[in-house]
């Protein structure tokens, strides 16, 4: 067996220890007799799993007692939906467009009421954060919403927007536990698991208990309410029980690696590899502004579409897999998530570098 280096912006690489650790419980979970996938949500084994899960993630994230922490389906993307579904009651919200994800969710909360676009880099293909300081946020807002990390473009909220008091909703999905934060500061994140918590199909949700209402707009499905959810504590139906008892353990392995702040160490280190080369290179350029590049998302372009598919198909070959850029930004994206070993974001660097040294600029 040769694993490559997989550098896929979701779903992503998922660490070796916890591969190999579920590989050995897929006959039999323990003393069950049987594989998790086949156990009933029902059973105690699986209310131990998904406690442990919960706990896990509230220890590294210091979640504070009036938050729940729901385990979803759906993906991101449904809770662009149910988000203004269970917090929008004046039919207001305020939305900072940094890219795909953040337009989506602008389109989606449109549906149900007036979105106001507070802030947005569009004018320059999503590259940097706008202004945080001096936003006019609206006073009939319900909330305001970010999207953290810019997945496709590489970029990331290094100062949270000023919200004048309202509620702060934040999409985490490809920078959740990447680095400490304060979840006091928002009254709801969430988060896709196939970027750096787990395999597709959850979708995590830490909410304010406040948040978590009865009044929601007319016509919401029981299935998006947070309440429901809340209430039953995330089995109010089948939930994603093998996703969530992967989750559990991938919660395990960063706290096993020193948590969040030393996750952030890693991070950096790796990142800065990166950069560093793009910085110094001739032939290879980062396409965002220096102080709001992602630690986890690195688009790169050389600015030849020969170049750029020939460099994909190379890295290919070397090992390196799924390097291609997103189609609205071009060239080449590296997603170096927690579970990227340093030793690939090395081998990727030395495989650029003899790439430019093969293919001079002219």
């Amino acid at each position: 067996m040769a694993r490559v280096y997989n550098f896929s912006a979701g779903p992503a690489v998922l660490p070796e220890e916890v591969l190999k650790e579920a590989a050995e419980e897929m006959l039999e979970y323990k003393s069950t007799g049987m594989s998790v996938m086949e156990m009933s949500h029902r059973s105690q084994a699986f209310a131990e799993i998904i406690g442990e899960a919960e706990q896990t993630l509230r220890n590294l994230m210091s979640i504070p007692d009036n938050y729940k922490v729901l385990f979803l389906q759906g993906g991101a993307s449904q809770q662009f939906a149910m988000v203004p579904m269970n917090l929008m009651k004046n039919r207001v919200a305020d939305h900072i467009n940094t890219g795909q994800w953040a337009k989506k969710a602008i389109a989606e909360g449109k549906l149900f009421g007036r979105v106001n676009v507070i802030a947005t880099s569009e004018d320059k293909t999503f590259s940097y954060i706008p202004e945080m300081k001096g936003l006019k946020v609206s006073e009939d807002a319900d909330y305001v919403y970010i999207c953290h990390n810019n997945t496709i473009y590489g970029t990331k909220f290094n100062e949270l927007p000023q919200t004048d008091g309202k509620t702060l909703v934040a999409d985490m999905s490809s920078d959740i536990l990447s680095e400490p934060v304060d979840v006091r500061q928002y009254g709801l994140i969430f988060a896709g698991a196939q970027k750096n918590i787990g395999p597709a199909g959850v979708v995590v949700v830490i909410i304010r208990e406040d948040l978590i209402r009865d009044e929601v707009l007319p016509g919401t499905p029981t299935m998006l309410k947070y309440k429901i959810h809340a209430d039953n504590k995330s089995l109010y139906n089948t939930p994603p029980a093998y996703g969530i008892y992967i989750c559990g353990k991938v919660f395990k392995w960063v706290e096993n690696m020193g948590g969040l702040t030393a996750m952030q160490r890693r991070n950096e280190e790796k990142a800065a590899l990166l950069y560093d080369y793009l910085d110094g290179s001739t032939l290879f350029k980062g396409t965002v502004v220096k102080k709001d590049r992602s630690l986890m998302n690195v688009p790169f372009v050389i600015g030849s579409a020969e170049l750029e598919a020939k460099f994909v198909k190379e890295a290919k070959a070397a090992g390196l897999e799924n390097l291609k850029g997103h189609r609205t930004v071009g060239g080449m994206r590296a997603s170096i998530y927690n579970a990227m070993p340093v030793e690939g974001v090395k081998a990727l660097v030395e495989f650029m570098r003899k790439f430019e040294e093969e293919n001079p600029r002219a």
